[in-house]
C-alpha cells in the first residue's frame, strides 16, 4: 500500500472531523460510541477515531481496551486475507502519530515516511543491537510478551492465583520442616480432709467447702505460659539451640540474632495448654522439630509445673499455720502470767478466796449483833426484878461487855485486814512488821486478777480452736499435680497440616482476587 492510499484513511478521518460537532469530537466517550458505529462499515476509520480518543485520554482503560480489541480484529482479518498486508501495516503506522491536529490542518501526512525511516533505521542498527546481550534479552522478552502464548501467560489470574499457589504448595509439600507434637494430661487434686476428720471438727473446717479447682488449673496454665518456665527450659534443655537449627527451613526456624521477646513468642507459638472446664483436666501440647525433643520438653514442663503447684500449696499452708502458732503462743503466755499474778496475790495475803472470807466475817458480825441484842433484853429483864449487885446481873453485864468488845474487833477485821510479813533477817533476828489493808481493797484487787485470768482463759480457748482450724485448713490447702497421661512420644509429624493450609490459602486468594476484580470494575464504571 502506498503513501497515497494511507492518506485516504486520513482524508476520511478529516472529513469525519468536519462533519462532527466539537462537543462530540473532543469527548472521549462520544468518540468511543462513534467508533462503534463506524466499525461495521470502515474498521480502519473506526480505529483512527479510537486513536483520537486515546490522544485525548491516554490513560483511559476503556479506550485502551477498545483499541486493543479492534487491532486484534484487524489482525484476524489479515490472517483470513480480507485485508492487504501493506494496508494493515500502513494503517498501523498511522496509529503512532502523536496527535490528529496536523491532519486536520490539511498538511502532508509524514507518518508513513517516518515509520519507513524508523524501519530502515531499525534494520540498519539491528546488527549493533544484536551484539548487546541486554538488548537481545529485551527483544526476546518483547517478542514473548507480544506473542499469543506470552499474552496468555501474563493473564491476571495466572500471576495472582496460580503462581502464588504453586509456590506455597511447593513450600508446604517439599520444603516446610515437619513438627512433632507431644501430649500430656494433668489434673490438680487436693486431699479429702473430711474423710479423716473427726465429726466435731467439721464445724471448724467450714463444713467441707473446697476451693475452686478451676482457679488451680488456670494457675498451672499461667505458669506454663510464663517466662519463668521458659527460663527453666532454656537452662536445662537449651531450647533456643533447637529452635535455631540450620536444617530447619528459613520460614519456620528462629533467627540467630533473636531477642528475649522473640524467643518467648516462639515458645508460646509452639506450646499450647487446653483446660477441660467439666473435668478440670489440663492438656499440654508441645511442638518441636524432632520427636525425642518434643517428648523431653513435655516431660520437663510437667515436672516443673508439679514442683510449682506443690511448693505454692506448702508455702501457703506453712505461712498460715506459722502465724496462728505465734498468736497462740502469745495468748498462752498471757494466761500463764495471769495465773502467776493471782497465785502471788493469794500467797501474799494468806487468802484462798477473799470474797468467801469477807462473807464469813460479815456472818460472824451479824451473829454477834443478834446475841448482844438478846443479852441486852435479858439484862433488862433481870434488872427489873434484881439489884445491880446481883450475881446474875453482874455476870450478864460482863458477858454483854465482852460481846460488845468482840463485835468492835470483828468490825475492825472486816474493814481492815491485818497481815504479818517477814523482812530481812539480821544476826538471826526476825523483824516483824504489820501492814493493814482494807478488805474491800483486797476483794477489788482479787476481782481484777480473777477477771484477767478469765479473759486470758477465754482467749486461750479461742486460740486453741483457731489453731486446730488452721491445721485443718492448711492440710486441705495442700495441692498435688496428678499426671493423667504421661508425655507421649510421637511417631508422625502433626504439622504442617498441608491440606488445611493449602485450602485456606486458596480460599484467601480467591477472596482477595474477587475483591480486586470488584474494585477494578467499580473504578471502570465510575470513569
Amino acid at each position: 500500500m502506498t503513501l497515497k492510499e494511507v492518506n485516504k484513511v486520513e482524508q476520511r478521518f478529516e472529513l469525519l472531523a468536519k462533519k462532527t460537532s466539537l462537543d462530540v469530537w473532543n469527548n472521549c466517550q462520544s468518540l468511543i460510541s462513534l467508533a462503534s458505529e463506524i466499525k461495521k462499515g470502515d474498521i480502519l476509520l473506526a480505529r483512527r477515531v479510537l486513536q483520537r480518543a486515546k490522544n485525548l485520554k491516554p490513560k483511559n482503560i476503556e479506550v485502551i481496551k477498545k483499541l486493543h480489541d479492534i487491532s486484534n480484529e484487524i489482525k484476524q482479518l489479515q490472517e483470513k486475507g480480507l485485508l492487504d498486508d501493506m494496508t494493515i501495516s500502513s494503517t498501523s503506522s498511522t496509529s503512532n502519530t502523536p496527535s490528529v491536529s496536523n491532519t486536520s490542518e490539511g498538511k502532508p501526512i509524514p507518518v508513513a515516511k517516518d515509520s519507513h525511516e524508523k524501519q530502515s533505521n531499525k534494520s540498519s542498527g539491528s546488527d549493533d543491537n544484536f551484539k548487546n546481550p541486554l538488548m537481545r534479552l529485551y527483544k526476546v522478552g518483547l517478542n514473548f510478551s507480544e506473542s499469543e502464548f506470552g499474552k496468555k501467560c501474563i493473564q491476571p489470574w495466572i500471576l495472582l492465583l496460580l503462581i502464588p499457589f504453586l509456590a506455597f504448595s511447593f513450600y508446604q509439600l517439599l520444603w516446610a520442616s515437619p513438627r512433632y507434637e507431644s501430649r500430656a494430661q494433668l489434673i490438680v487434686q487436693q486431699p479429702d480432709g473430711m474423710a479423716t476428720m473427726d465429726a466435731s471438727m467439721a464445724l471448724l473446717s467450714g463444713l467441707g467447702v473446697s476451693n475452686n479447682a478451676g482457679a488451680d488449673s488456670e494457675l498451672v496454665k499461667a505458669y506454663i505460659y510464663s517466662e519463668d518456665m521458659l527460663e527453666y527450659l532454656q537452662t536445662t534443655e537449651q531450647l533456643s539451640n533447637h529452635y535455631t537449627q540450620s536444617d530447619i527451613d528459613m520460614f519456620s526456624r528462629l533467627g540467630r540474632d533473636y531477642s528475649r521477646e522473640e524467643l518467648f513468642a516462639f515458645y508460646l507459638a509452639h506450646t499450647k495448654v487446653e483446660i477441660d472446664e467439666k473435668s478440670g483436666v489440663i492438656q499440654v501440647l508441645v511442638q518441636a522439630y524432632s520427636s525425642d525433643f518434643s517428648n523431653k520438653i513435655s516431660l520437663k514442663i510437667v515436672e516443673r509445673a508439679e514442683w510449682y503447684i506443690n511448693s505454692i500449696g506448702h508455702q501457703l499452708a506453712e505461712a498460715q499455720l506459722r502465724f496462728i502458732q505465734n498468736e497462740h503462743l502469745q495468748v498462752e503466755e498471757r494466761l500463764q502470767e495471769a495465773k502467776k499474778k493471782l497465785l502471788s496475790f493469794q500467797q501474799t495475803n494468806n487468802l484462798l478466796d477473799p470474797e468467801a472470807e469477807g462473807a464469813a466475817f460479815q456472818q460472824i458480825t451479824y451473829g454477834m449483833e443478834a446475841e448482844i441484842a438478846s443479852k441486852r433484853a435479858e439484862l433488862n429483864a433481870l434488872t427489873a426484878v434484881m439489884t445491880e449487885q446481883a450475881p446474875q446481873v453482874v455476870i450478864l453485864k460482863a458477858q454483854l461487855s465482852a460481846l460488845v468488845n468482840q463485835l468492835e474487833i470483828e468490825r475492825q477485821r472486816l474493814s481492815l485486814q491485818k497481815q504479818n510479813s517477814t523482812a530481812m533477817m539480821d544476826n538471826q533476828a526476825i523483824l516483824k512488821t504489820d501492814k493493814t489493808k482494807s478488805v474491800s481493797e483486797i476483794i477489788a484487787q482479787y476481782t481484777d486478777f480473777k477477771i484477767e485470768l478469765e479473759l486470758a482463759l477465754q482467749a486461750f480457748t479461742s486460740s486453741e480452736i483457731s489453731l486446730e482450724k488452721s491445721r485443718i485448713e492448711a492440710y486441705r490447702q495442700l495441692k498435688y499435680l496428678v499426671v493423667v497421661e504421661s508425655s507421649t512420644l510421637p511417631e508422625d509429624n502433626q504439622y504442617p497440616t498441608v491440606f488445611y493450609n493449602l485450602s485456606l490459602f486458596l480460599v484467601i486468594q480467591l477472596m482477595l482476587f474477587g475483591i480486586g476484580k470488584i474494585i477494578i470494575a467499580t473504578v471502570k464504571e465510575l470513569n
